[in-house]
């Protein structure tokens, strides 16, 4: 009797962790592998087994591109003069003061002083210089929000004037652009432009796609992400570009004919991120110094992830590639991903301890992110 009646409850416990587990997958599954959105094309019909869950279906016109794969120069102008962070300086009496403690903070820009504006760093070194140890006023922006502060300079024993702010206004480097579309328009990078520092999506006020050069090549390793190595040659003659955005997706903007030219007449049409498989791709990119195709393995689809930038992960299994850079490198970052005669996505970060490995964005996600 004591037997059957443990039998029983074995068989109850069981059955309890069975639908416990059910469940638990079956949330990781909706949650993951169902997307909250989607889109097909007018005239598309697509069949889906969504069980449980809600999704918004909406009857989109199928865009068509031209895949990029080419390296760019870019230059990425702040909207006002950029705080990474402040410091303690050392005055003319010896003493340590921090005269912008707790007044500006990392991720601020610094629009005007004393009501005069200021575009770079050299512009807001010269109004504290003229300014010495009176009173000034910072016109910020913060989060979205202006405001001002009012603060006052500390004279060192040098006979200059600090604020003991850390500041940046332009950003330049190397990338890839993604696509191009028939009116000119641009997609690149397929991640947005950030501070190294603080991690924050830069406010940009325009910026210029440049020819790029590319000198050298260092290979990643286990452990130190490579990087494509090159010359940007800023001149007006050699601008290739407007940069219009600068979001989580990618950057965006209009091209020349030049780098038109470059790209050809072929046009894809962008795939929808359901109509993404794993198995077989392709990566273009003109690392190698001309415009090529590679294959790649994607390993794993997240359709909902919360970082756009990680809608794809995949490993690089073309040998030609992984001897030339040992698999995804700084500067492949846009590089254009294809499956079945679409666009799927752009390389957007590599595996710093398996440089094969790499995470790419929905191609889908940066068209929606350009409009």
């Amino acid at each position: 009797m004591r037997r059957r009646r443990i039998y029983r409850i074995s068989l109850i416990l069981a059955l309890i962790l069975s639908i416990l587990t059910l469940c638990v997958y079956s949330a990781w599954y909706m949650k993951t592998q169902v997307p909250d959105v989607i889109r097909i094309g007018y005239g598309d019909e697509q069949i889906l087994n969504l069980g449980l869950k809600e999704v918004s279906v909406q009857a989109v016109e199928r865009v068509s591109v031209i895949p990029g794969g080419v390296p760019i120069g870019v230059y990425l102008e702040t909207r006002g003069v950029y705080v990474v962070g402040t410091s303690e300086v050392a005055s003319a009496d010896g003493l340590l003061r921090e005269p912008a403690l707790q007044i500006v903070k990392a991720g601020d820009y610094i629009l005007a002083v004393n009501g005069k504006p200021v575009e770079d760093k050299d512009e807001l070194i010269a109004c504290i210089q003229a300014n010495k140890t009176e009173t000034m006023v910072l016109k910020l922006n913060r989060d979205g929000e202006e405001l001002k502060v009012r603060l006052n300079a500390v004279q060192t024993d040098a006979g200059d004037y600090k604020l003991g702010i850390w500041v940046k206004d332009d950003i330049q480097g190397i990338g890839t652009l993604t696509y191009m579309t028939s009116d000119g328009s641009f997609g690149a990078l397929g991640h947005g432009i950030t501070d190294s520092d603080t991690g924050e999506l830069l406010d940009a006020a325009g910026g210029s796609l440049y020819d790029t050069t590319i000198l050298d090549i260092v290979k990643g390793v286990r452990g130190t992400p490579g990087e494509l190595s090159g010359s940007i040659t800023y001149s007006e003659r050699h601008v290739r570009g407007t940069i219009l955005q600068n979001t989580q997706a990618g950057i965006f903007g209009e091209a020349d004919g030049i780098l038109a030219g470059e790209l050809g007449s072929e046009t894809v049409e962008v795939a929808f991120r359901q109509e993404v498989e794993t198995g077989t791709a392709v990566l273009r990119s003109a690392v190698s110094g001309e415009r090529k195709d590679y294959e790649i393995e994607i390993t794993e689809i997240r359709l909902n992830e919360s970082d756009v930038n990680k809608g794809m992960v995949f490993r690089v299994t073309d040998q030609e590639l992984l001897e030339l850079t040992g698999g995804v490198i700084q500067g492949m970052s846009g590089s254009p991903i294809l499956q079945n005669g679409r666009l799927i996505g752009a390389v957007t970060h590599v595996f710093v301890n398996e440089p094969a490995k790499g995470y790419a964005i929905f191609a889908e996600t940066m068209v929606s992110a350009a409009e």
